[in-house]
């Protein structure tokens, strides 16, 4: 299990854009198509392109189910050990200010997010 430094941003910027980061990531496709898709989906349902509910319905077509984390110790399970708990698959964080995309326990992020606390995740089926 580790973290890998990563940053699809086609500029290198790291503020702001951690789910477009974190669904590039997941679903092996480029920052711009990301973007894309955030955008054609808010504008089909009428929302902004960065709501949770976008980002949503983005990973729900695209194979992945949401669960959430028990709340049994709630700033005592982080990334790093979910990252432990689940070595094999692709998965989507939340922590609920950030975002951050697990590939078989490795987890890829622009900075070290390991003791981040998530609340959800996004599995792929």
């Amino acid at each position: 299990m580790a973290f890998i430094y990563t940053n699809p941003n086609p500029k290198g910027r790291i503020v702001g854009d951690c789910t477009v980061r974190a669904l590039a990531v997941a679903l092996d496709k480029s920052w711009d198509k990301i973007y894309d898709l955030q955008y054609e989906y808010g504008k089909q349902i009428k929302d902004m392109e960065n709501a949770t509910h976008i980002n949503s319905e983005i990973l729900k077509d695209n194979g992945f189910s949401r669960h959430i984390i028990p709340d049994t110790c709630p700033s005592c399970y982080t990334i790093w050990e979910f990252c432990e708990d689940h070595p094999e698959g692709i998965y989507v964080l939340g922590t609920g200010s950030h975002v951050v995309a697990v590939k078989d326990g490795n987890y890829y992020d622009t900075w070290d997010s390991g003791d981040e606390v998530p609340i959800m995740y996004w599995r792929k089926e």
